[in-house]
């Protein structure tokens, strides 16, 4: 057998993730490799974490990037907070909230499971009745904007009534961080993450991560050992914290590091308030394009995620030939329904840098066109 280079085409990512990743940010994935320990490279990891600090709006000490996808970020959250018997209450409307399940019931804690139906955003009243008939329970976890069906909650409100009964919050930013609205330290989340590959427009592999000072106390003053070692963070927070020397934990991913503070950088020159109006305005000319098509969307329009565009496939339209006739014809890729909507709906992405009127413009053509073959 003979092998060649991998050269991938140049497609238009507008599907659930991930995003497409702009050129400087490509540029500096090229840059020269230097050690992980490098004065240079811990500098560099400085400001990424006062980058994130700033994305996620938090003045939280204990603000890193993982090494690891979003995935891995929901895993270290309730690793190192939840102990086996802990009562955890976890709100699921979507994918990622039954996911957060998962985590609690591996470690052994009790999952507290507050439903919501799919494609709407978390019943607040429910998690009020939750909080109120568990008061043992230690933690709420929500997904803020789920992914799967392009559902925004309350996180504002579901973290005041958290505070209110005492129960620290583990959130799930990884589709909303930079999209919308996201206040770490003003709404007090106390334990929250999210990916690159989203609103970030960076490259997939690592997960942002914040914890409060509340969270990191949990942590260090824990009864039992934490079960991985890797997401261990205590480990971890030598390496991205203190003055001096840092403690050596895994060999970061250095290139993609290179990336995620360009990616900030290009973030913060832009604005958070500017790039949460981007997504909207995007998503507004998009949703009236959809109207005309005939197009409708699953979530109601005041808990919709504009970066993430939930529809259902109209009446005839075969979902998989669809797809690929956008891919063959177009290069463009929009994502299938997930959980109880595959093969019902498509999830439309309008993520950072993809976020943007041209490609609203090509995927409403593209769209017009397909359904017409």
């Amino acid at each position: 057998m003979t092998f060649k280079s991998f050269n991938p085409p140049q497609r238009i990512l507008m599907g659930p993730g991930p995003s497409d990743v702009s050129a400087r940010v490509l540029s500096a994935l090229a840059r020269p490799t230097i050690g992980h320990l490098d004065p240079l490279f811990i500098s560099m990891m400085d400001e990424v974490k006062t980058l994130l600090q700033y994305a996620f709006q938090t003045k939280n000490e204990f603000t890193i990037a993982l090494s690891a996808p979003g995935s891995a970020g929901m895993e270290a959250c309730f690793v190192n907070l939840v102990e086996a018997g802990d009562k955890v209450i976890v709100c699921r409307n979507g994918v990622f909230g039954d996911r957060m399940i998962q985590n609690v019931t591996r470690i052994g804690a009790e999952a507290v499971i507050v439903d919501s139906p799919w494609g709407r955003a978390v019943e607040t009243h429910k998690v009020k009745a939750a909080l109120h008939d568990h008061p043992d329970a230690k933690f709420l976890a929500f997904v803020h904007a789920e992914t799967s069906t392009g559902a925004l909650s309350d996180a504002k409100a579901l973290c005041k009534m958290a505070q209110e009964h005492d129960c620290l919050t583990i959130v799930d930013a990884v589709t909303s961080l930079g999209g919308v609205e996201l206040k770490v330290d003003e709404w007090g989340i106390d334990a929250i993450y999210s990916g690159t590959q989203k609103c970030m427009s960076c490259v997939p592999g690592i997960s942002p991560l914040s914890f409060s000072p509340k969270a990191v106390a949990v942590v260090q003053n824990r009864k039992t050992q934490i079960q991985s070692w890797f997401l261990d963070q205590t480990l971890v927070m030598g390496y991205w914290s203190g003055e001096g020397k840092r403690s050596y934990h895994h060999t970061a991913p250095v290139n993609s590091l290179y990336a995620l503070h360009e990616a900030l950088v290009m973030l913060h020159d832009e604005g958070l308030e500017n790039s949460w109006a981007r997504h909207k305005e995007q998503h507004e000319v998009l949703a009236k394009g959809l109207k005309e098509l005939g197009i409708e969307f699953i979530v109601p329009e005041e808990e919709r995620l504009p970066q993430l565009n939930a529809i259902y496939i109209p009446d005839g339209a075969d979902d998989a030939k669809i797809r690929d006739y956008l891919l063959e014809h177009y290069n463009l890729e929009i994502g299938a329904g997930l959980g109880a909507f595959a093969g019902k709906a498509w999830r439309i992405g309008l993520m950072g840098h993809a976020a943007k009127s041209e490609n609203v413009a090509l995927c409403l053509s593209a769209l017009k066109d397909a359904l017409h073959q």
